[in-house]
């Protein structure tokens, strides 16, 4: 029964998730917002609504090992499990520009996530610095693209303007309940099944909670890797560790500070850190990631499984 309850939790989590998109994104439009800021903006907060009402949830209920487990297993399954499996599916090539900007700033908010954390909390100053130097990077990416994401076309976003208003708003308010009360289904029964079979919230929030609020992370990369639009695959997911990082642990933490075990110092942080030094390398030859690479990445993420049973 318990784990009925959290695939229920994590399916409502999703289902809210979209809904906000959808609701708030038809707003923006109306608004005379563009494509692009909507993509940006919008879009880049819902697909991680439910990491963040997890992580939140968690915080206030005194789990700090599932808040901070279910963003650094969001981000170990991101790299190896998601982008193994896409690059399985069609070779993932990227351009000059993904290894300077997109890897480099992902890079940069793991280690810097790590160094906040070596005290053994994440404060209220740490949330504050994470969450504007997310400001700052977005700052960044809309000054320097105006590219339309791929998730909001042209087409997409006069669609979106012609959605009555009051059905938006319904939108939102259906996907901000979603969000709530899937968050609480999910956190509340992965505790308990933790207590029942004695498994640490830690190994809970890094896999079973950590594999499911990146779903949409999985479902965007997979569905780019077949349509072989690798680039956004892999901008998908350095897009999420990076907003993992500085979005979900900065607000997280400026809601409530998060305690962090010296346990997930001393293991998960450094398979993080780990996972996210080896992409470098592999992307790095000849600027793509083979099938080879992919089974590379699945397996070392095995290993990480073997190494926390």
């Amino acid at each position: 029964m318990i784990y009925t309850l959290i695939i229920i939790g994590f399916l409502i989590l999703l289902a809210g998730g979209k809904a906000l998109v959808d609701g708030a994104s038809a707003i923006a439009a109306k608004l005379g917002m563009s494509p692009g800021l909507i993509g940006m903006t919008i879009v880049a907060f819902g697909t991680s609504a439910p990491e963040l009402l997890v992580s939140v949830t968690a915080a206030l209920k005194g789990t700090s090992d599932i808040a901070v487990g279910n963003v650094v297993g969001s981000n170990l399954s991101n790299i190896s499990l998601v982008l193994g499996i896409s690059a399985l599916i069609y070779p993932i090539r990227l351009n000059f520009q993904i290894l300077k900007f997109d890897y480099s700033f992902t890079l940069f908010a793991t280690i810097l996530f790590y160094l906040l954390a070596l005290n053994n909390w994440i404060s209220l100053w740490d949330g504050i610095i994470l969450f504007a130097i997310l400001i700052i990077i977005n700052w960044f990416y809309f000054k320097k693209s105006n590219q339309i994401p791929e998730e909001f076309s042209t087409e997409e976003a006069d669609k979106a303007k012609s959605e009555p208003l009051v059905k938006s708003i319904g939108y939102i308010l259906v996907g901000i309940l979603g969000l709530y009360f899937g968050a609480e289904l999910l956190v509340n029964n992965a505790v308990t099944l933790a207590q029942e079979y004695g498994i640490s919230e830690r190994i809970i929030g890094v896999t079973i909670i950590a594999v499911g609020t990146s779903l949409p992370e999985l479902a965007t990369s997979v569905i780019a890797a077949r349509k072989k639009e690798t680039d956004i695959a892999l901008g998908n997911i350095l897009g999420s560790n990076m907003q993992n990082i500085l979005s979900i642990i900065g607000v997280t933490a400026i809601i409530k500070p998060i305690e962090v075990s010296d346990l997930f110092l001393s293991t998960d942080f450094l398979w993080m850190i780990g996972f996210t030094v080896l992409l470098f390398p592999i992307m790095r030859t000849g600027y793509k990631i083979s099938r080879f690479e992919g089974g590379v990445l699945l397996a070392v993420y095995g290993l990480y499984l073997i190494f926390l049973l």
